[in-house]
């Protein structure tokens, strides 16, 4: 590529270069002298897992990587025992080393699934922190203000409100930035939450007589939901470990319209591959949905295989499309008598609680055999009859009228993606 090419390639699904002319010189100088830059993202291993919102960045690093560059994965073992405060309205708590390093090792095995293990650079930062005495600590304190810190929008919000702010919050973007330093990085890659830290890297470098980092933001990334972040709490998230099955039916769920976004932040597609593709949707060329099933593919690739990609649409097809279920279902099996079945949802986890079971009834999401229940109060009765179990089910009406039939098993469904087959015990 032409430098002029590169940089287009690199700022694809960017929101910041800061800024795009050091960007430039740095491109054009590793080509001259034949060094190659080095790119650096950080993360504090606070879960033990990493979902595909997180991997938008992972992406941007390892395109750096595929120019030859050398991408340095930052496991931050240290500032993870601190806690990053970004967005957060409340100090958080402290993880323990423990915590810390069990969550590395998951860590490093799953950005492999993105980038080439033999040419990243996994580093800790406690490799230099674990040896800063006190003094290392005033001196690094030495080179911002109180005021530089504060005009932080946490910090900001956080003291209109009247909530404390914990000293050691205070030094997190100080410790953070320094990371660059350490590394001497040419490149900081992160998500638009992290501008406020990355600039600090930035200023510090100035600070320690080094050439100041190239700052590339990445946007986050709405869930399945297209509204909020993607996150594992909101339940809108898909995880990279996620099995392909389960990776193909939740990226087919999404809106046609966050499609777009999805295909800009996760596939290695350009920019003109993706807008012929809108225009095929949006002309009528082409059925959106065929074009997210393409989607789904790329991203099950990326994680899996390609063989894992295409038997996920077959299964997705004769699951959904022809409407049938998939061959293997998880079983459950249950002693003969009455069964309110709210109280049945939550014993075999198909519900979280009483509650989540009444929503998921009230709403149409609950099947049994094939058919919608729609009777909040429904019981159904294991009668046990020879081998077999004479099942009363009044789940459909609240008549009181039963559906009576003999068999050792209900196959119940929760959405579009769940099935579990109740057994009778012998």
């Amino acid at each position: 590529m032409t430098i002029d090419e590169q940089i287009s390639h690199l700022k694809k699904g960017t929101v910041d270069c800061i800024r795009e002319e050091d960007l430039r010189k740095k491109l054009e100088n590793s080509a001259k002298i034949g060094k190659p830059l080095r790119v650096k993202f950080g993360a504090d291993p606070t879960a033990p897992d990493i979902h595909i919102g997180h991997t938008v960045v992972i992406r941007k690093l390892k395109a750096f990587q595929d120019l030859g560059h050398t991408a340095i994965f930052l496991i931050g073992d240290f500032t993870g025992m601190i806690g990053d405060p970004t967005g957060k309205s409340a100090t958080r708590p402290p993880l323990s080393h423990e915590e810390i390093v069990a969550n590395a090792d998951t860590y490093k095995a799953q950005i492999f699934k993105l980038l080439d293990p033999d040419k990243t650079e996994i580093r800790f930062n406690s490799e230099w922190f674990d040896r800063f005495g006190a003094a290392d600590f005033i001196k690094l304190a030495s080179h911002t203000t109180v005021k530089q810190i504060l005009e932080r929008d946490d910090f900001e919000k956080r003291m209109q409100a009247q909530k404390p702010i914990a000293l050691h919050e205070l030094l997190y973007p100080l410790v953070q930035g320094y990371d660059s330093v350490a590394l001497d990085a040419d490149i900081e890659l992160g998500g638009t939450d992290q501008k406020f830290n990355l600039l600090v890297g930035r200023n510090l470098q100035r600070e320690y007589a080094q050439e100041p980092q190239v700052v590339l933001t990445t946007p986050l990334l709405e869930g399945l939901d297209g509204v909020q972040k993607m996150s594992k709490s909101l339940d809108n998230y898909i995880g990279i470990t996620d099995a392909p099955n389960e990776m193909f039916g939740k990226i087919m769920s999404v809106s046609d319209d966050l499609m777009w976004k999805y295909f800009e932040l996760l596939t290695d597609l350009n920019v003109d591959e993706i807008n012929a593709l809108r225009f095929r949707c949006e002309s009528g060329a082409e059925n959106p949905r065929n074009t997210k099933v393409e989607l789904a593919k790329h991203i099950i690739k990326d994680f899996h295989s390609a063989t894992d990609a295409q038997n996920a649409e077959v299964e997705f097809n004769r699951r959904f499309v022809k409407k049938e279920i998939p061959d293997e279902i998880e079983e459950f099996l249950i002693a003969s008598g009455n069964y309110k079945l709210v109280d049945l949802l939550v014993n075999t986890n198909l519900a979280a609680s009483k509650a989540e079971a009444k929503r998921l009834i009230e709403q149409g999401g609950i099947k049994i055999n094939g058919e919608k229940a729609t009777n909040t109060n429904a019981e159904i009765d294991f009668v046990k009859d020879s081998s077999s179990f004479l099942i009363n089910v009044n789940s459909r009406s609240s008549n009181g009228q039963a559906e009576q039939f003999l068999a050792d098993n209900i196959l119940f469904q929760v959405g579009k993606r769940k099935f579990l087959r109740v057994k009778g015990k012998a």
